[in-house]
């Protein structure tokens, strides 16, 4: 969910800052503030890979949603948001995952044999990894950016089959991030026509 909000935001900073400007005066504004708040969240140390963050912006007002493995993740990230410059206020819709010896088991199985495989290394060497695990009551979600769809395939196969009660994946590929990007610049020069 990140990194498909991410690619949309640099598409637009990158194909059409003056588009947006003369549409509205805020989308320019909103495009760098969301920018703001995704690295803020990325440069949280305690967000982990069985944590998930999705972020809106308009016109200043940040709506932050997803699911974080403790209540003070919630709040401190909310808190972060709130100091940045530019925003009027946040929506801080962020859900807490229950608490569960269970699913915490499980999130660090998957997350071995995700990472642990040679074919994720180069995934599990970066500072913010970008394979998610969410896992609430057993069920388990993949969220994220992968490079091909050979490796989201492999993700999902080795999540599977570690007791979770199922399994959805909405892992993206850098192919399809690109293409929101183009998307979203096609867009933006919709709006100036």
């Amino acid at each position: 969910m990140f990194a498909r909000l991410f690619a949309t935001v640099v598409a637009v900073m990158l194909f059409a800052p003056a588009a947006f400007a003369q549409v509205s005066p805020y989308v320019s504004h909103d495009a760098l503030l969301t920018a703001d708040v995704i690295r803020s969240v990325n440069t949280y140390t305690r967000f982990t890979i069985f944590d998930d963050i999705n972020v809106a912006v308009e016109d200043g007002v940040v709506t932050l949603s997803g699911k974080v493995t403790m209540p003070y993740k919630r709040d401190e990230i909310g808190d972060r948001i709130e100091r940045l410059n530019g925003v009027r206020s946040v929506n801080n819709e962020i859900e807490v995952l229950p608490v569960s010896v269970y699913d915490d088991q499980l999130r660090r199985s998957i997350a071995r044999a995700i990472y642990g495989n040679s074919a994720f290394w180069r995934y599990a060497a970066m500072v913010n990894p970008p394979i998610h695990i969410i896992v609430e009551h057993g069920r388990v979600t993949l969220t994220g950016v992968v490079g091909t769809d050979v490796d989201r395939a492999l993700a999902r196969s080795l999540a599977t089959g570690r007791g979770e009660l199922s399994l959805v994946s909405e892992l993206r590929t850098d192919a399809e991030v690109q293409e929101a990007r183009r998307a979203a610049a096609n867009l933006a020069q919709s709006r100036i026509r």
